[in-house]
């Protein structure tokens, strides 16, 4: 099923439990009523219906689609803000010129409106004809001094007095419905064989935008656009182009907004990638259980949604999917019945790049994600539990800031642990170059490493815990690097300001002859300082240095001259391992 299929079959479903506008509907941020008697006259000024709170909030309200907004004047059917409705705004370049461009606005408000509601017999809509007839932007100064600023540049609508008491408005009546439904038909644009639902109907010529992708405009940004010669073909313009019916359009366009916007259950943010999801099943309850999980699949401990708790009782089986329990035996509704989507979108200039698809069984899914979890095991593990992705994606970026993440790198990686493929390759140099630069080697960057050496690299030296007898010269000498480190911080009494570590890290990882053949001299002078004191302290390194030596291939050269990256991630784990080893507690535990 293509992605377009996907949201339209979805868009369906939530119409279905009206949990999306009706087609030709939108949801918008409305501030403002104005209440008309049938006359035409205003019943008081304009009153204000935002939600009441320390900043007031605008009401998300069903209103008629409005036009895709371009550098062209294009008013509202039945709402709009001040500058089309009342001639009125605080936006200066609009007030530029003797104001011809809100005078522009308003007069085609007003013509547009006198037109469409010419023959309309309907009380509330001969009461906006009235007004609009009768309304003179000079009016405005009228009003209470403590409201017009609090007016201008919001969206207003419009309601009889007599109905604005039972929160009905003019574009509730069945008369306005009605119209509104003629005036969206009369573009009489030519009928074509949709791609989407394989129907024949009138083709859209501009799909609406899409809002609340991370990083794209506020406006919103197309997915399908023609807007330059190169992307046309055979003389079509726009959409016809790629016919998608007007339904189609709409009904893909107002669901993906709705998993988009702010506080969405059905989209998670990974690095510079929007990532929207949902699920089919013959049940709304399972479709909504594998969506929840899955959110809670990505995100850290402690992280867990608690509605969705409260509701589904995730938190036991996501614990028993995170132990490697098949989903078959914990949730077999969610196994066998459920298909699941995964959309991954990025601003890309005047559009939306589309970073990944994913489309499977939740089973799959599952089983992929325990793949991923398998590959990232470490002991010892990150002592705050499973981290969120978004969390090892700031292991990535420079000073650990979100907006640092490598472009593409995040969108990369969910599809890798989605469809169980390789990581991308982007994402074992940019770790190694994130250690040598700022020198940390935590879990979370050593878990990457390991998952890389094991998934892309196929490496069956790369151990979740330390193996002693693990022979693969990266990681001894790692292990051996973090033995020299220890050596030196028993020498000083643990009180170093520039450890072995600090100065060396970046270049005995890389190049090891160059840097090893002084950590082996300095050593020296550490063990000696240590014997003078523990003796028998002293002996015990001596024979630790001696076991991973000793472990090398007698008749190899021990440093070789530099490191591949494999070696690289293979030395930084060795390191890891044997540095934890030295502070483990007595229970085991670091």
């Amino acid at each position: 099923m293509t992605i377009l299929q996907s949201l339209t079959h979805a868009y369906d479903r939530l119409a279905a439990r009206q949990e999306v506008p009706s087609f030709g509907f939108s949801n918008q941020n409305i501030s403002f009523c104005l209440s008309l008697n049938p006359d035409g006259t205003l019943a008081g000024p304009a009153h204000d219906i935002r939600a009441a709170a320390k900043k007031p909030v605008a009401r998300v309200m069903e209103v008629p689609s409005p036009p895709k907004k371009s550098a062209g004047i294009d008013p509202c059917f039945l709402w709009d803000k001040t500058s089309y409705v009342l001639g009125v705004t605080g936006d200066e370049q609009k007030l530029k010129n003797e104001g011809k461009r809100l005078k522009a606005e308003h007069k085609a408000f007003k013509d547009y409106h006198l037109r469409a509601l010419e023959t309309s017999d309907d009380p509330g809509l001969q009461a906006l004809s009235l007004f609009l007839q009768a309304w003179n932007p000079e009016n405005f100064n009228d009003w209470p001094e403590d409201l017009r600023p609090k007016l201008l540049d919001q969206n207003i609508v419009f309601a009889l007095e007599s109905e604005r008491l039972h929160n009905i408005y003019l574009h509730d009546r069945p008369a306005a419905k009605r119209l509104w439904a003629t005036l969206g038909s009369e573009s009489e644009r030519a009928s074509a064989i949709c791609l989407v639902t394989g129907a024949r109907a009138p083709v859209t010529r501009l799909h609406a935008s899409i809002k609340g992708v991370w990083g794209g405009q506020s406006s919103g940004a197309s997915i399908v656009s023609f807007n330059l010669d190169a992307f046309t073909s055979y003389g079509h313009e726009q959409g016809d182009n790629a016919p998608v019916s007007e339904a189609a359009a709409f009904a893909y366009t107002t669901v993906l907004n709705k998993f988009l916007e702010k506080g969405s259950h059905n989209r998670v943010q990974i690095g510079d990638t929007s990532s929207v999801f949902w699920a089919e099943a013959p049940e709304a309850e399972t479709a909504s259980l594998a969506e929840d999980l899955f959110t809670d699949m990505f995100a850290g401990d402690g992280e867990i949604d608690e509605a969705a708790e409260a509701k589904h009782k995730i938190k036991p089986i996501l614990e028993a999917i995170r132990k490697g329990e098949p989903l078959s035996s914990i949730a077999p509704k969610l196994a066998e019945g459920v298909r699941f989507y995964v959309l991954g979108l990025a601003p890309n200039a005047a559009r939306i790049s589309i970073r990944f698809w994913f489309e499977s069984s939740f089973g799959e899914l599952t089983q992929n994600y325990q793949r991923f979890l398998n590959d990232m095991r470490l002991e010892p593990p990150d002592q705050k539990g499973t981290p969120a992705l978004w969390q090892y994606l700031r292991e990535t970026a420079v000073l650990g800031k979100a907006e640092n993440v490598p472009p593409n790198l995040a969108g990369a990686w969910m599809r890798a642990i989605l469809t169980g493929g390789n990581y991308p390759l982007t994402l074992l140099n940019t770790i190694l170059v994130r250690i040598r630069a700022d020198g940390k080697i935590n879990a979370r960057r050593v878990a990457i490493l390991k998952a890389m050496l094991i998934r892309n690299l196929s490496s069956k030296e790369a151990p979740v815990a330390l193996d002693p007898k693990n022979e693969n010269k990266g990681y001894l000498l790692g292990r051996l690097f973090a033995l020299y480190e220890y050596i030196q911080a028993a020498a000083m009494d643990y009180k170093i300001n520039a450890s072995v570590k600090d100065k060396f890290y970046a270049s005995a990882s890389a190049q090891p002859r160059k840097i090893f053949p002084l950590l082996e001299r300095g050593s020296a002078n550490h063990l000696s300082k240590i014997g003078k004191q523990k003796a028998g302290f002293k002996v015990n390194l001596e024979k630790q240095v001696m076991a991973i030596l000793e472990l090398m291939q007698p008749d190899a050269d021990p440093f070789p001259i530099a490191f591949s990256p494999q070696e690289q991630a293979l030395f930084g784990l060795g390191y890891y391992h044997q540095r934890n080893e030295f502070f483990k507690k007595s229970e085991g535990t670091v």
